[in-house]
């Protein structure tokens, strides 16, 4: 597996790291533990040593699960997590106060069974705290050893270089894909003047882009995806075009779409780490293949023309999620 820098932080991972999330929640039923906790560690073996989850993510069994798959594995491994998202009363709430963000390291250090963690992201701005205290806050645990570099996560430019001002930042991780290209106008150059690196999350468009999903697909009771308007049959069938555009291109370099879709994102800059999630190994594998797959800049350029004519229909989130956002 290759290795990339993220940023001008010196943190070294894998070029692809693993999103585990979904293991625990969000895209239908939960993984076996014992078969999620094999994974992971498989993933280790073929040489993928950024793992990505969060206090949110159960909420706390995705890091107790993650904490139990890499514990034996701790010294070859970045982890990162997330701060500043709580529930009450069934309903997710930011809180990055000072004291929060604290018991919220505590916690997460206990359930991933280690001392320190590599990569803490603020989960979503929280708009009642100002930045400069949460970024005043990580810098504190950053000097007592807790924590080893600050990320944001779905945070807009202004608030990003604030925060970057008291406690320079390491990465930002923020939806991007070929469906989702809102980080290229503002996001992207910002952090690239700044030298920090960009962790995209659903790089395979919540699965869309895999090629595997239709507007005939059902989900299962327990799938965000039946709440998200860009799942909806109408907007499914319009976005067939994207899938398309991949197919085409993924035939020509004897690839799937899903490893297209992950290779394009790579190609884009080198300090991009793009971090797709699965339950099942033959997609970890299928998905690590994208690492080896090398476009060159006339086939870039020629995926970027063809994709510009596509207009991609529905919101990424409903609507009181999309307000959280900070792109």
């Amino acid at each position: 597996m290759k290795m990339r820098k993220l940023g001008n932080s010196g943190l070294q991972v894998s070029a692809l790291g693993l999103g585990c999330m979904g293991m625990s929640m969000a895209y239908g039923e939960p993984g076996d533990r014992r078969e999620m906790i094999a994974l992971m560690r498989k993933a280790v073996e073929r040489g993928v040593n950024f793992f990505d989850t969060a206090e949110l993510y159960g909420p706390f069994i995705n890091e107790e699960l993650v904490g139990e798959a890499l514990a034996p594995l701790r010294n070859k491994v970045v982890i990162a997590t997330k701060f500043g998202i709580k529930m009450e009363g069934g309903q997710q709430v930011a809180d990055s106060r000072p004291e929060r963000i604290r018991a919220s390291a505590e916690g997460s250090l206990k359930r991933l069974k280690t001392d320190v963690i590599d990569l803490y992201y603020q989960h979503r701005v929280d708009p009642n705290v100002p930045i400069e205290d949460v970024a005043g806050t990580i810098k504190d645990l950053i000097r007592e050893g807790k924590v080893k570099h600050f990320g944001m996560s779905e945070a807009g430019v202004k608030t990003i270089r604030r925060a970057h001002a008291v406690q320079p930042l390491s990465a930002v991780e923020s939806e991007y894909s070929l469906w989702w290209r809102r980080p290229e106008e503002e996001l992207i150059p910002a952090l690239e003047e700044l030298g920090i690196g960009f962790v995209p999350f659903s790089p395979l468009g919540k699965g869309f882009l895999t090629g595997n999903i239709s507007a005939d697909t059902k989900f299962g009771k327990n799938d965000f995806r039946n709440i998200v308007p860009r799942f909806s049959p109408e907007a499914m069938k319009a976005n067939q075009g994207v899938v398309d555009l991949l197919k085409k291109f993924a035939e020509l370099k004897k690839a799937t779409p899903a490893q297209m879709a992950l290779a394009w994102l790579l190609a884009q800059k080198p300090w991009i780490v793009p971090i797709p999630g699965t339950k099942k190994l033959s997609r970890l594998d299928e998905n690590l293949g994208a690492a080896e797959l090398l476009l060159t800049p006339a086939e870039l350029s020629e995926m970027n023309l063809a994709a510009a004519k596509l207009e991609v229909q529905g919101a990424r989130y409903p609507e009181a999620l999309e307000k959280r956002t900070g792109l």
